[in-house]
């Protein structure tokens, strides 16, 4: 299958916004990509935005972000305290915040959650996304649930094994308040990288799975 190659624009610093609901979104849904990405452009700028998170949980994204930017040359992380499992009920607030990302970032790809995920702040910020950044190259990640919401992507990223284990090795460690869950494993994790790096027919087995809804050809 033909590959399609990020192209940045020369002599410049990419910019990369990751949009997560919630404190280990980003990280689950694209972290590996995010770590394939800092490692293969050394001057990319990253600006990763969790919008809800407890003081506990918001501790622990903070280190996670740091440790899946920490080779980026410039990274800004920011953490809001938007009520978890309320974001349509705040939808102003957040469609506000939206508008002052706007007018501050102009970002060369976008990370944010996908259009058919059944969780209602997930879903949300979704559709903030594609309703502020009209023109900008969006790519929708997915992540592994109780509501059985997966489908079928139409873009993967492929992931070495070394990503894979540093991306799960990250979650692990830092999301202490998680690991109680059933879900939340190294079992997970790993299952969905690899049925992705099956689809996608990948050397190295594993990748991540993305909905790329809007892309031009070059």
């Amino acid at each position: 299958m033909l590959g399609i190659e990020l192209k940045f624009p020369p002599a410049t610093n990419p910019q990369i916004l990751c949009l997560g609901a919630h404190s280990d979104d980003i990280e689950i849904g694209c972290g590996g990509t995010i770590l394939r990405l800092v490692a293969q452009y050394p001057n990319l700028s990253l600006t990763w935005i969790v919008f809800s998170a407890t003081p506990t949980r918001a501790a622990e994204a903070a280190g996670s972000a740091e440790a899946f930017l920490a080779p980026a040359a410039a990274k800004k992380i920011i953490i809001k305290e938007f009520p978890d499992g309320f974001f349509p009920y705040s939808a102003a607030e957040i469609k506000r915040y939206f508008e002052t990302l706007k007018r501050r970032l102009n970002p060369d790809l976008i990370f944010t959650h996908c259009r058919n995920d059944r969780h209602q702040d997930h879903r949300l910020l979704h559709e903030l996304t594609w309703n502020t950044f009209r023109q900008h190259l969006i790519l929708e990640y997915e992540i592994p649930k109780y509501d059985g919401d997966l489908g079928q992507p139409n873009l993967f990223v492929e992931l070495s094994q070394a990503v894979c284990d540093k991306k799960i090795e990250i979650l692990l460690t830092h999301f202490q308040s998680q690991t109680n869950k059933y879900w939340f494993n190294r079992q997970t994790f790993l299952s969905l990288l690899q049925i992705r790096g099956l689809e996608a027919r990948a050397a190295s087995g594993y990748a991540e799975g993305f909905y790329g809804r809007k892309m031009i050809l070059s």
